[in-house]
């Protein structure tokens, strides 16, 4: 996928962006980051396609628009722009995955199928390493000892990132009406592991 066709489904970053600057600077800083993205997509071009489900869908765009802005106006700014971004969406995505589990049945579906999901989009073939625990009526545990987020934004200079993405999952999974998640510490915030635990209640 090209570098433009990425950021085309960033559209959420953008409106950020054009709601806290210039519009015509936030344009040109717009396309900036499209050929900063396109150099880091060349750089990564031999990475798994499991890795690359993650890195070219949200590590490397992040990236890419993270450090346009923090050249333009500062780290400060735009780290704030790039996370209150993602809080509006992640928080609709909230939202609506709550209105979900309201449905009859749906919160112990939804910690049965987290098992299969998990093993197969955060797993090895995903740059993930994993502790997945046995199965609990009613629960679902996993621990994250690697995974690609820490280590691409790391490598790009931007580890900070990190702690966006991990935030996400909170935003997401915090308030499931009949569900708990549950967690202690992350990788981004400089713990040994992402704890992962989400129950019924």
């Amino acid at each position: 996928m090209t570098a433009q066709r990425i950021l085309n489904k960033k559209t959420f970053i953008k409106a950020e962006m054009d709601r806290r600057l210039l519009k015509e600077q936030s344009d040109v800083l717009w396309k900036s980051a499209a050929e900063r993205l396109d150099g880091i997509l060349k750089r990564y071009a031999a990475l798994p396609k499991g890795v690359r489900s993650h890195t070219d869908t949200y590590i490397f765009p992040s990236a890419a628009i993270f450090l346009t802005l923090k050249e333009a106006v500062g780290a400060e700014t735009a780290y704030s722009i790039v996370e209150t971004a993602a809080i509006h969406l992640t928080n609709d995505y909230g939202k609506k995955l709550a209105k979900l589990m309201k449905l009859p049945g749906m919160p112990a579906l939804f910690v049965k199928v987290f098992d299969p999901v998990s093993r197969c989009h955060f797993g090895p073939k995903n740059g993930f390493q994993n502790v997945f625990y046995p199965k609990e009526k009613g629960t679902y545990r996993m621990d994250v000892l690697a995974c690609p987020y820490t280590r691409y934004f790391g490598e790009l200079g931007c580890f900070e990132l990190t702690q966006i993405f991990c935030g996400n999952d909170d935003r997401v999974y915090g308030n499931l009406p009949g569900l708990k998640f549950e967690r202690h510490t992350t990788l981004g915030k400089g713990g040994d592991r992402c704890d992962f635990c989400i129950k019924r209640i």
